[in-house]
């Protein structure tokens, strides 16, 4: 039962510890201190959804739903490639809308419509957190829960400790430029992932 656990837990906190579009997202609004406790929870949540999805074996969906993977996967691309021009338009805009403390805050809808469409839209979650997990999980019979609870608990971990922690490099991004270079390698990651999406086999 620990071992179960404790595998869960580091495996999953190894699969999501990459900065992607979601975590990419999650730092920012953590360093903008905007509806970080929902941003976090909305991720973790998610994630928690997935895992239990994972580890009851609906691992097989992909393969009941053909069409299912292939709308993911371009619709994921499509707006990922959006994603990463507002967030290029953002690193050449006018600097002081960057700061921080100037910086105005998007609405909680919009910022968990965002953050839902960067889980969700996300094929690569699925093969990771569905059927990745869900695989690893039946190496421990009778202890799935336990390996699942752990994954679990790493998402929670890393989510939280992720959009709270931002606020440490606040000193960083209070220069306009600072921002620049994130909104700009925001971009970079989002066009780079959508070009993985659409060239993948």
């Amino acid at each position: 039962m620990l071992a179960a656990t404790v595998s869960g837990f580091f495996l999953g906190l190894s699969l999501i510890v990459a900065i992607g579009a979601q975590n990419a997202f999650v730092l920012r609004q953590g360093l903008l201190k905007s509806h970080v406790f929902a941003i976090c929870l909305t991720c973790a949540l998610s994630d928690a959804l997935l895992i239990a999805a994972g580890v009851s074996g609906f691992a097989g969906a992909a393969d009941a739903l053909p069409y299912l993977v292939p709308l993911l996967r371009y619709g994921g691309a499509a707006f990922l490639l959006i994603y990463g021009l507002r967030s290029f338009r953002s690193a050449f805009g006018q600097a002081q809308t960057l700061a921080p403390a100037d910086a105005t805050s998007t609405g909680l809808s919009k910022a968990l419509a965002t953050c839902l469409a960067l889980t969700w839209l996300n094929p690569h979650v699925y093969l990771d957190t569905v059927v990745l997990l869900g695989s690893i999980s039946t190496r421990f019979a009778g202890h799935e829960l336990y390996f699942g609870l752990g994954a679990t608990t790493a998402s929670f971990v890393f989510f939280f400790s992720l959009g709270y922690g931002a606020r440490l490099l606040r000193p960083v991004f209070a220069r306009p430029l600072a921002w620049r270079i994130l909104d700009g390698a925001i971009a970079l990651i989002m066009w780079s992932i959508a070009a993985r999406l659409v060239l993948m086999e």
